[in-house]
């Protein structure tokens, strides 16, 4: 079957509100291939995901689509009193169908339906096939988990049975179970599909990967493992030829100092030469000023030669991508430490599976417990539970000690001011400059820190708030953590996990990553099952 181009993308750059410049000049045909985006937090992914589905245009440069194109953003953010149908992108059709059986004619209603007269139902299908058959097209968001409104705004996606899916951070929140089924549904997508993702397992189901990094656009064939394996060639190659450019310069410049040190000899030798012999001040005047011109005529060949050198290597450099280090400081270890940090006796969660709303269990010193289970189950209820923020419908939740919480949503930043004013609120021991370095260790440069936390990307936007709970100036005895890599790039989840591995103090965190789990040494796992809580040693 021929390939169909959903996408041309044609020399598109795009420029911040500052002026400066996000891309420049990228080029890229998108067609019915499985395509997945890579690149580092903050690079522009997003953005350019939003570019591609005209959500926005570019600086310069064309942007060309064959059909249409349905985008869903990875931060699935329903607005106040949405439903169930509004997140799944059906409230317009499923309002007019039911106008229509209440007796409209309007032919406003019958162009909002279409051919898609059948949409409630496969909504409902979807629903029951998705294990929430308990949900309506009239269900409120807010009812839901972060998992199952992921689930819901992807149920939506594939229904558009759009030209392109654009898909961002599809993975996140999403539980072992409904991961498995999503790699299903893209493997027998039909259309064209653009994933981005920093999901090492949904990567592996592409049949393209593209790169967008400070050097543009680069394409490769094959999933993950193709990709890192090329990447590592490449960088390798890229590297040789940075160190073989930086090796000539050097010889050349050793080159350059021999010259001028013969020149200088020779300059020398003739001075003492014509003063030896007793010639006219004038033949001498004239003698010094002939070799002061060939001494600046020999500058000038040199600082040009020492140019165009030093552009080779800078050229090579540029090949070689940026890798910055990331790199996270654990919060500080607190003295006299309580053994017993909090406890749960007969609990009723507010929220949750009816038959998970019931918990028991005592969180000791030291403890590192995975909080795991399917969407829905009431992870994210038991962490704001023990974090403070929702009280047990019945029974007692007690924690005795400071505590830290990092949500999914980030809730504890201030979309308006930027991370630095923030940070500096909650730490005052430490100066602007040790802040900024910290910030900057993190992926966080300068440009960044002062724009408001709304402008930065979903990565950064996280590292943002993982600096705000790791670095106050009162340090946590026991970090709550929800699914926080979610949004990361892989760097950024290695040195989380380092940083985690590192913490002396008590931790519990969802996640539906076992490789971050096993990474962060876990000691016990709080696992959702079918007759209710269980903790296990790991």
């Amino acid at each position: 079957m021929a390939l169909v181009t959903c996408v041309t993308l044609e020399s598109v750059s795009y420029h911040l509100p500052d002026g400066s410049s996000l891309f420049t000049n990228l080029d890229l045909h998108i067609d019915q291939r499985r395509t997945g985006l890579v690149g580092r937090n903050g690079v522009g992914k997003s953005l350019l995901a939003r570019l591609i589905a005209g959500h926005i245009s570019p600086s310069t440069g064309h942007c060309t689509r064959s059909g249409t194109v349905y985008y869903l953003a990875q931060h699935v953010s329903p607005e106040p009193g949405h439903t169930v149908a509004d997140l799944a992108g059906v409230r317009p059709v499923i309002s007019a169908l039911e106008r229509i059986e209440q007796g409209s004619t309007e032919q406003a209603d019958f162009d909002c339906i279409g051919e898609r007269w059948g949409i409630r139902q496969q909504l409902l299908d979807q629903l029951a096939q998705n294990n929430l058959a308990h949900l309506t097209p009239s269900t409120p968001v807010s009812a839901l988990s972060g998992g199952e409104a992921m689930l819901v705004a992807l149920m939506g996606a594939f229904l558009s049975q759009a030209d392109l899916l654009i898909l961002d951070e599809p993975t996140n929140h999403l539980d072992h179970q409904h991961r498995r089924a999503l790699h299903d549904q893209l493997l027998n997508w039909p259309y064209g599909l653009l994933v981005i993702s920093h999901d090492r397992e949904l990567l592996e189901y592409m049949e393209v990967i593209v790169e967008l990094s400070s050097m543009g656009l680069t394409r490769y064939g094959g999933g993950f493992s193709f990709y890192t394996q090329a990447k590592a060639e490449q960088l390798h190659a890229a590297q040789q030829q940075l160190a073989s450019a930086k090796l000539e310069r050097k010889r050349q410049e050793q080159a350059l100092r021999e010259q001028r040190e013969r020149l200088e000899r020779s300059q020398s030798r003739g001075h003492k030469q014509a003063s030896d012999a007793n010639q006219a001040k004038v033949l001498l005047g004239r003698q010094k000023e002939r070799s002061q011109a060939s001494s600046g005529k020999l500058r000038v060949q040199q600082d040009a030669a020492r140019e165009q050198l030093s552009a080779q290597v800078r050229h090579a450099a540029h090949q070689v991508e940026e890798q910055q280090a990331i790199f996270v400081y654990p919060p500080q270890a607190c003295q006299s430490v309580p053994v017993q940090i909090a406890e749960v006796i007969d609990a009723r969660l507010p929220q949750g599976a009816k038959h998970m709303r019931s918990i028991n269990f005592t969180l000791t010193r030291g403890q590192r417990i995975a909080l795991v289970g399917p969407n829905g189950c009431g992870k994210s209820t038991l962490l704001k539970v023990l974090a403070g923020q929702l009280p047990v419908v019945s029974g007692q939740a007690r924690t005795f000690v400071t505590t830290a919480y990092l949500d999914q949503h980030l809730g504890l930043l201030k979309p308006e001011r930027s991370v630095l004013e923030q940070l500096q609120s909650l730490n005052r021991q430490l100066n602007e400059g040790e802040l900024r370095t910290r910030l900057a260790q993190l992926g966080l440069n300068a440009d960044r820190i002062n724009l408001p936390c709304n402008r930065l990307s979903g990565g950064e936007r996280l590292k943002a708030a993982m600096a705000c709970v790791f670095y106050a100036a009162s340090p946590p005895q026991l970090l709550l953590l929800d699914e926080p890599a979610n949004h990361l790039d892989l760097p950024s989840v290695q040195a989380l996990e380092s940083m985690l591995k590192q913490y002396s103090g008590t931790l519990v965190v969802t996640s539906h990553d076992e490789v971050f789990l096993t990474a962060i040494g876990v000691t016990h796992r709080l696992e959702a099952s079918p007759t209710g809580w269980l903790i296990t040693l790991q």
